[in-house]
C-alpha cells in the first residue's frame, strides 16, 4: 500500500497536509501541525474542549451538543476504522451510523491521524469526510499537553488556521454567545412511530438520533419531535401527548427561555404528565423548577464518567458531553439530586419527590458510549403508560463485610509455560490488599524466586506472614489448613493450578468441613466457566452463545463431535493451563493423535468450531457484590484467532473496533459476568467476524489471568489489589483510585497512549522442536511497550524482546529463512512470522497481498508498511546531511514518532557492513575495526560477518571488490 501523495523518496518521512496552527486566546505560542481536513476556510473559530473517548469519532463529530466547538480527542490514534456510509438510513430515514445529518464541531484536533483505515463498514476516510463537509482538522499536536492546559485553566477560545500567518489572526469568536440551540433544533414538526402508543412530545434542542431510535424502536413510543421554541401551552398544532421528553443540546441553557416557559407549563398540569430530560434537558428542567445552572471549568466530555444513583448507591459508567451543570444547592423544595458524579460530586440528575419528573446530565442512549443507564427510558415510558414503578432501594450488601482474620492464599505452582511472573504480580497485590485490612496472610507457593515469597518486606511489598514452599496439591493445601486454621481461602490469584485445587477441595466437601470460606467468586460460578456444557447452558439463558462446541470423555466421542461440527476443529483439554494439550485437527487421524495427548492432562476434552481468521479480543471485567460492574481494559490480538493469546502480539486498547462493536462486546461482557455471579476480576474472550458484527464468546476466566497483569500495568488499574478488596466485601465506589488517591475505583480508564505486548520464545534452544504457533502456549516471557503510535510501540517491543534488533526489520533481521518460500513463512504462525511479514512488505508485496496470506488486519499491516517505507527512505538516502537538508525537523520528528531509535536511524543511513563486504574474498581472516557515531568500537570478522563484541551478528555478503573507507560524519573504518 503506497500512501496517496508520495512523489519523492523522502515522502514517507514528511508530514502530509498543509501547514496548520491552533491559536489559543491565552496569548500562548500557537500549536503547529498539519491539516487533514478541509482548508476551505482559512480561519475557524470555536471553544476548545476535549473528549476522552477512545472510540466513536463519527458519533462525536455529529453530536449537536458540540456545536461551535473545536474538539480535541485525547486518544492519539484517530481515523483507524474510517467513516461508515452517510447514505445508509434506518426505517425512519435517519442515518444509520450518525447522530445527526451533519458534522457539528467547528474543527478537529488530534495527535496522530491514520491515513490508512481498515473496516468492513468504512466507505471513506475521516479526512475525506471532513473535506466533503468543509470541516478543518489538524494532527501533529501534543494533545496531552493541550488537555492538561485546558484542565488547569479551563476551556479556551481558539482558532484553527490553515496556510496563513498566525500574525493575521487577531479576533476570537465565542460560540456560547450565540443561541446554539436555535442553530441545531429542527425547524419543523416530525412524527416517528405514528402507529405506536403512548404519545410523547420531544423538544429538539439538538437531539441525537439514537434517542429517537431508543424511544420509538425499543419502547414503541409515538414520538412527536418539535422545535425548541414550540409553545406547549398554546399547542398550535394540537399535538396529543402523554409525556414530555427534553433532549440534549449545546451551549448555555439560559439561552432557551421559550423552552423553559413550556416546561413550566407542563410542571403545573394536574394531573401531572411524566417529564424526562437528558443532558441540556436536565439543566432546562432545573431552571424551569427554579434552580440555577453554572458553567463548568472545562466540562465533562467522554464515555467513562462514574455517576452514583443516590437511591441505591450503585455507580454507573456514563457518556457525557456538557459544559454547564445544575447547582444542587439551589434546588427548590420537593426537588432532590438523583445522581451525582463520583469524582467531582457535581450534579448528574434531579427528581421530584412526589411527581413523575426527573432528568439526568448524562446520556442513557449512549451513542457513543456505554448503555449502562438505558433503564431510565424504561422508567420514563413506564410512567407514561401509568405502570406502577417499583420502589428502588439499596440492597444493603455493601454493609455485609467478610469477617476474616486469617486467609490462605494459594499461589501458582512451579514455574512453567503459562504460569510465571504474571501470577507473582497478582499474588503480591493480593497480599498488599489483605495486609491493609489487618488480615494475617498464609501463602503456599513453591516458587522461591518471586516477589510474594520474598523475605524482604516494605510498604510496597508487605509480604505474607507465613510462606509454605510446598507443591500446590489438594492434600498439601488441606494439611496447611489443618495446621493454620484460616477463615478463608483465595484461589483466584494463582492461575489455573490454584483454581483446579480449589474446585476439587470444594467438590469433595473438604473446605466446607474445615469451615473455610472461599473468598471472591464462588466455586459454582468457577465451575460454570470451566465446564463447557454448563457454560454453554448459562450463556443460552441470556441469549448469548459460544462457538459450536462439544465435550468428549473419550476418543470415540471426540470423533463423533468433530463430524457434527465439520473439520477442521480445535481440540482443547478442559481445566488445562495455557492451552496445554490443544491443537487443530484437519481429519480423523490428526484428531485421534491430539485427543490422545489431551486426555493425558485432562479427563475431558473440548471439540470446538474452527474460527481461525476471526479477530480475537478480550475484556478485563471487575464486579463487586453490590453489582457495580466495569470493564477496565479491552485488548485486541495482532494475530487473528488460531494463535494462543499468550503467543500473540496484543494491543491495548483495541485499534480496529468501532463504537458499536466496542460497546456491543462490553455490554455482553457485563451481562455474562453478572449472570455467572462473578465477584472480583475476570476476563472474557471473543471471536469477532472481521466482515460483520457477528461474534461469539470463546471463554471466561473467572480468575486473574496473564492478561490481567498486562491490563493492570497498561492502565495503572491494580486489578488484583481491587479484586482482593472486593472478595472481602468492599464495593468499588468506596475503594479509592490508586493513582489519584481521591477519586473512586469505580471507573474505566481512558488511555491517551497505546500499549503493546510481545511474547518471547526460546524454541531455538531445543533441537527438533517446531516453531509453529497454535492454540497451545509456547512463549516463556513477554515485554510491554508504551507509546503514542502503533509504529512506536511495536518497534520498542522488538528491541526489548531481541536486543540484537534495532527495531522492526525484515530482511536485515536475519530471522527469515531464504530456503523457505516467503509465502509459507507468512502464512503459518511461527515465532518469526512478524519479521517474515515485514520482509514481504519491504520487498513490495503490498498490504492486500500480505493480508490474503495472513488475515492480519490491514490496519496493522499498513503501519508495518509505513515502517518499511521509512526505513527504505533512510537507506536510499545514505547520508545524514542529505536526509536533513530540507524539512529536517519534520523528518526527524516523523522517525521518532514512528519509534526509530538513534541507533536504528544511524544503521539505516549507514550500513557499516557494506563498507567491509569487499574484504571478505581477498582477506578472509582479516578483522576490521569500525568506530561508529556513538564512539563504540566494533570488531568485525569479514569472513563471517560476526560482531566479535556481541553475541548477535549480522551476516555479511561476500564481494570481489576492494574495501574503501566509508565517508560519513563521525565514523571511520580501518582494516
Amino acid at each position: 500500500m503506497v500512501a496517496n501523495g508520495e512523489t519523492n523518496g523522502f515522502a514517507a518521512l514528511e508530514s502530509r497536509g498543509e501547514f496548520a496552527q491552533l491559536v489559543l486566546a491565552d496569548d500562548s505560542p500557537p500549536l503547529t501541525g498539519r491539516s487533514f481536513g478541509s482548508s476551505a476556510r482559512a480561519v475557524t473559530s470555536g471553544e476548545v474542549v476535549f473528549n476522552t473517548g477512545m472510540v466513536g469519532y463519527p458519533e462525536a463529530l455529529t453530536d449537536p451538543s458540540y456545536r461551535g466547538q473545536i474538539l480535541v480527542l485525547t486518544y492519539p490514534l484517530i481515523g483507524n476504522y474510517g467513516v461508515p456510509s452517510s447514505t445508509e438510513t434506518d426505517e425512519h430515514g435517519l442515518p444509520t451510523y450518525f447522530e445527526s445529518g451533519e458534522i457539528h464541531i467547528a474543527g478537529l484536533v488530534v495527535s496522530s491521524y491514520s491515513w490508512e483505515h481498515s473496516h468492513w463498514a468504512a466507505r471513506q476516510s475521516l479526512s475525506e469526510w471532513l473535506v466533503e463537509k468543509q470541516v478543518p482538522g489538524m494532527y501533529g499536536v501534543d494533545t496531552r499537553a493541550l488537555t492538561k492546559k485546558i484542565r488547569e485553566i479551563g476551556a479556551l477560545l481558539g482558532n484553527i488556521v490553515v496556510s496563513i500567518p498566525e500574525s493575521q489572526i487577531t479576533t476570537f469568536s465565542d460560540p456560547n454567545a450565540r443561541n446554539l440551540v436555535a442553530e441545531v433544533s429542527t425547524k419543523s414538526i416530525n412524527v416517528y412511530g405514528s402507529s405506536n402508543s403512548p404519545s410523547v412530545i420531544a423538544y429538539d434542542c439538538g437531539m441525537k438520533y439514537n434517542i429517537i431510535r431508543c424511544l420509538v424502536d425499543v419502547h414503541k413510543v409515538k414520538l412527536t419531535v418539535v422545535p425548541f421554541d414550540y409553545d406547549l401551552e398554546k399547542n398550535p398544532s394540537n399535538i396529543e401527548w402523554e409525556g414530555l421528553f427534553l433532549s440534549n443540546g449545546p451551549g448555555d441553557p439560559t439561552m432557551c427561555p421559550q423552552t423553559i416557559k413550556s416546561i413550566q407549563y407542563a410542571l403545573n398540569l394536574d394531573p401531572p404528565r411524566p417529564i424526562f430530560g437528558i443532558c441540556l434537558g436536565n439543566q432546562l428542567l432545573s431552571l424551569a423548577a427554579g434552580a440555577k445552572t453554572y458553567k463548568l471549568k472545562y466540562g465533562n466530555r467522554g464515555m467513562n464518567q462514574p455517576c452514583i444513583d443516590l437511591r441505591t448507591g450503585r455507580c454507573y459508567i456514563t457518556p457525557q458531553n456538557h459544559g454547564f451543570a445544575v447547582d444542587s444547592n439551589s434546588l427548590p423544595a420537593m426537588w432532590k439530586p438523583l445522581f451525582i458524579n463520583a469524582n467531582d460530586l457535581t450534579n448528574e440528575g434531579i427528581v421530584h419527590t412526589d411527581r413523575p419528573f426527573f432528568s439526568v446530565q448524562f446520556h442513557p442512549e449512549a451513542s457513543g458510549g456505554p448503555l449502562d443507564t438505558a433503564f431510565l427510558f424504561d422508567k420514563f415510558v413506564g410512567h407514561v403508560r401509568k405502570i406502577s414503578q417499583p420502589l428502588v432501594l439499596q440492597d444493603g450488601l455493601a454493609y455485609q463485610r467478610q469477617t476474616v482474620k486469617k486467609v490462605l492464599l494459594v499461589g501458582s505452582g512451579g514455574l512453567s509455560i503459562g504460569q510465571a511472573g504474571e501470577f507473582d504480580y497478582s499474588g503480591s497485590q493480593c497480599i498488599k490488599a489483605l495486609k491493609e485490612e489487618g488480615i494475617e496472610v498464609v501463602l503456599i507457593n513453591p516458587n522461591i524466586a518471586t516477589v510474594q515469597t520474598s523475605t524482604e518486606k516494605n510498604e510496597v511489598t508487605p509480604g505474607a506472614d507465613k510462606v509454605y514452599f510446598l507443591p500446590i496439591r489438594p492434600h498439601v493445601v488441606m494439611d496447611i489448613i489443618a495446621k493454620e486454621k484460616p477463615d478463608g481461602i483465595i484461589v483466584s490469584m494463582g492461575g489455573q493450578t490454584a483454581l483446579n485445587v480449589g474446585v476439587e477441595l470444594w467438590k469433595t466437601g473438604q473446605l466446607q468441613k474445615a469451615g473455610v470460606k472461599v473468598l471472591g467468586t464462588q466455586i459454582d460460578a468457577i465451575e460454570a466457566t470451566e465446564d463447557r456444557e454448563i457454560f454453554s447452558q448459562k450463556l443460552q439463558e441470556i441469549g448469548e452463545s459460544i462457538a459450536l462446541s462439544y465435550s468428549a470423555n473419550n476418543v470415540e466421542e471426540a470423533l463423533e463431535a468433530a463430524r457434527k461440527i465439520g473439520y477442521p476443529v480445535l481440540v482443547r483439554a478442559a481445566f488445562a493451563l495455557g492451552g496445554l494439550g490443544s491443537g487443530f485437527a484437519e481429519n480423523d487421524a490428526e484428531l485421534k493423535d491430539l485427543a490422545s495427548k489431551a486426555f493425558t492432562v485432562s479427563s475431558q476434552i473440548l471439540i470446538d468450531q474452527d474460527l481461525r481468521g476471526w479477530k480475537e479480543l478480550e475484556y478485563e471485567v471487575v464486579r463487586d457484590s453490590s453489582d457495580n460492574c466495569i470493564t477496565v481494559c479491552n485488548m485486541e490480538n495482532f494475530d487473528p484467532l488460531g494463535v494462543h493469546t499468550g503467543d500473540s502480539i496484543v494491543v491495548a486498547p483495541s485499534q480496529t473496533l468501532t463504537n458499536r462493536e466496542f460497546f456491543m462486546l462490553r455490554k455482553t461482557a457485563l451481562k455474562v459476568v453478572r449472570h455467572l455471579g462473578i465477584v472480583g476480576e475476570c476476563n472474557i474472550q471473543y471471536a469477532l467476524n472481521p466482515k460483520s458484527e457477528k461474534y461469539c464468546i470463546i471463554e471466561v476466566n473467572a480468575r486473574l489471568s496473564r492478561s490481567s497483569a498486562l491490563a493492570s500495568k497498561a492502565t495503572g488499574y491494580p486489578l488484583a489489589y481491587v479484586a482482593t478488596k472486593l472478595a472481602l466485601g468492599r464495593d468499588l465506589v468506596s475503594i479509592r483510585n490508586s493513582i489519584t488517591k481521591t477519586t473512586t475505583a469505580c471507573f474505566e480508564p481512558s488511555l491517551d497512549y497505546c500499549v503493546l505486548k510481545m511474547p518471547r520464545w526460546d524454541l531455538k534452544k531445543f533441537n527438533r522442536v517446531s516453531n509453529k504457533l497454535g492454540s497451545s502456549m509456547l512463549s516463556v516471557g513477554e515485554v510491554m511497550s508504551i507509546g503514542r503510535s502503533f509504529e512506536e510501540v511495536i518497534q520498542k517491543a522488538c528491541r526489548m524482546v531481541n536486543p540484537s534488533l534495532d527495531g522492526l526489520e525484515g530482511i536485515d533481521s536475519n530471522l527469515t529463512d531464504d530456503e523457505i518460500p516467503l509465502e509459507e513463512q507468512i502464512a503459518v504462525p511461527t515465532d518469526t512470522r512478524l519479521f517474515a511479514v515485514q520482509r514481504a512488505l519491504e520487498e513490495g508485496w503490498g498490504v492486500d497481498k500480505v493480508y490474503e496470506h495472513t488475515k492480519i488486519d490491514k490496519w496493522f499491516l499498513s503501519k508495518l508498511e509505513n515502517i518499511a517505507r521509512m526505513r527504505k527512505a533512510c537507506k536510499d538516502c545514505g547520508d545524514v546531511e542529505k536526509l536533513f537538508a530540507e524539512n529536517g525537523t519534520d523528518r526527524m520528528r516523523s522517525l521518532k514518532m514512528a519509534g526509530f531509535s538513534d541507533q536504528q536511524v544511524r544503521s539505516d543511513l549507514y550500513n557499516f557492513f557494506d563498507t567491509i563486504r569487499t574484504c571478505s574474498e581477498t582477506y578472509p581472516h582479516l578483522f576490521c575495526y569500525c568506530w561508529s557515531i556513538d564512539r563504540s568500537l566494533h570488531k568485525l570478522n569479514t569472513a563471517t560477518g560476526r560482531n566479535c563484541k556481541s553475541k548477535s551478528y549480522q551476516k555479511v555478503p561476500r564481494s570481489n571488490t576492494m574495501c574503501e573507507t566509508n565517508r560519513y560524519v563521525g565514523s571511520r573504518i580501518s582494516c
